[in-house]
């Protein structure tokens, strides 16, 4: 991957930089991330039907069913900010803007599970850690869910 490099002017050296992070952002995956699909795993292993990303809902839940009213999101802990997870780390380079970005993701999560809510669904968030105890989020999906 290429390197930001000095050049004559400040401005130049910032543009390579943002070109090389872009193309580095727009790798990121945003659906079918191996956290989402254990999560889906483990719903479909419990029997509950459900779409995927749905787009006619506010936000683009992970995992929905509208008819049994439910919603689930599966949030990675560092670009959700997972309160009090170690994986929800500020990277030291650029912190103002990581910081800005980071705010900005919580608040329209916020914002997003309020509208759903607002529409009469249910909504459950599944923190990327969670994952690491499938038992114990095994249990919160049938709790959330009502099945068995």
């Amino acid at each position: 991957m290429a390197r930001a490099r000095k050049e004559a002017t400040g401005n130049a050296v910032l543009a390579v930089a943002d070109s090389v992070v872009s193309a580095r952002m727009k790798r990121v995956r945003q659906q079918g991330t191996d956290p989402e699909v254990a999560v889906r795993k483990l719903v479909a292993a419990l029997g509950a039907r459900y779409r995927v990303g749905p787009k006619a809902l506010p936000g683009r839940p992970d995992l929905a069913n509208v008819s049994a009213r439910w919603a689930i999101f599966v949030h990675g802990c560092f670009w959700h900010s997972h309160p009090g997870c170690s994986l929800a780390t500020v990277p030291k380079k650029n912190r103002t803007w990581w910081t800005e970005k980071l705010s900005a993701n919580v608040e329209r999560d916020a914002r997003k599970e309020t509208q759903l809510r607002d529409l009469g669904l249910r909504v459950l968030v599944v923190w990327q850690c969670e994952l690491r105890e499938p038992d114990k989020l095994s249990r919160k999906l049938v709790r959330f869910l009502r099945v068995g």
